[in-house]
């Protein structure tokens, strides 16, 4: 689903914010790839390793929802999308908020520089508050931007589907894995209702995006063929204009012969008994 949505993202050349959004897709798609691992038990959580694709899993959650954050505010044009001000401040911005979320990660869980597995509590602030109030601020910036800018108040209902399968992930999550766990005698738990919502939760923040882009069909060159609706009746091949009966019939299609002077024909002209030449002219 995540290679659709960056497939449709992609072949809007020209809509607002796409190199901007993409990012955030394409983050998320990693996450994804990397949750297979640290989830399913393919990578044991007593081997050496996992501890590192841990904290690498969790830098780059803390790094999607700050590239969510600012892709909030790239519709208020605070710098002009896909220009290098705009791509490489959410770059750096995302570098930045994934470099401390490693070392505080793997501090906590090494035990160093003051941290402790014992109390994380700067793991809670960066793994569990730092995407509350990302989603949060994204939310509002967005209501905001759907109310003051746009005609259109569709986009609002995908705002709120989205903020309801993110609400209702966290709930799964937190409040009723274990419980769903023992109920499906520990077949799945909680983590696979959470990443289904999530999933369409992030399918709602493509397709709240989708709603508020419109592509300049000027300077689009997309796969889909543009369909063209005819209007002149004369491109259409359609003989729909209201000429005169006369003016519809000639020569080719059983109509007297064409006219060249005074509205008889040359056949006429040079026929006997009309106005032809006299008979002994030498023409």
């Amino acid at each position: 689903m995540t290679a659709i949505m960056i497939f449709h993202i992609r072949s809007k050349y020209t809509a607002v914010g796409r190199k901007e959004i993409i990012m955030f897709f394409y983050l998320y798609a990693i996450i994804e790839l990397l949750a297979i691992f640290l989830d399913s038990g393919i990578i044991p959580t007593a081997n050496v390793s996992y501890p590192w694709f841990a904290t690498v899993y969790t830098g780059l959650v803390a790094a999607t929802y700050c590239c969510l954050l600012i892709n909030g505010f790239v519709g208020f044009q605070f710098a002009e999308d896909g220009t290098p001000l705009s791509l490489w401040f959410l770059r750096i911005a995302c570098f930045v908020v994934f470099g401390v979320s490693f070392f505080v990660a793997i501090a906590t869980f090494k035990g160093f520089a003051g941290f402790s597995f014992s109390k994380p509590i700067g793991l809670w602030i960066i793994y569990i508050l730092w995407p509350l109030i990302c989603t949060v601020i994204y939310i509002v910036s967005q209501l905001i931007l759907v109310f003051r800018t746009l005609e259109d108040r569709w986009p609002i209902g995908d705002i709120v589907f989205g903020t309801a399968f993110f609400t209702i992930a966290q709930v799964i999550l937190f409040a009723f894995s274990v419980t769903i766990c023992d109920a499906i005698k520990h077949y799945i738990d909680g983590l696979f209702f959470f990443t289904l919502c999530m999933l369409l939760s992030v399918m709602m923040v493509y397709k709240y995006w989708d709603s508020i882009t419109r592509e300049d069909l000027e300077f689009s060159v997309g796969s889909k063929a543009t369909v063209w609706e005819v209007k002149d009746p004369l491109l259409a091949g359609g003989p729909s204009l209201d000429y005169p009966e006369e003016d519809n019939i000639s020569s080719y299609h059983g109509g007297p012969p064409a006219s060249l002077v005074g509205g008889v024909s040359g056949q006429q002209l040079y026929q006997g008994g009309g106005r032809g030449y006299p008979t002994g002219a030498g023409y």
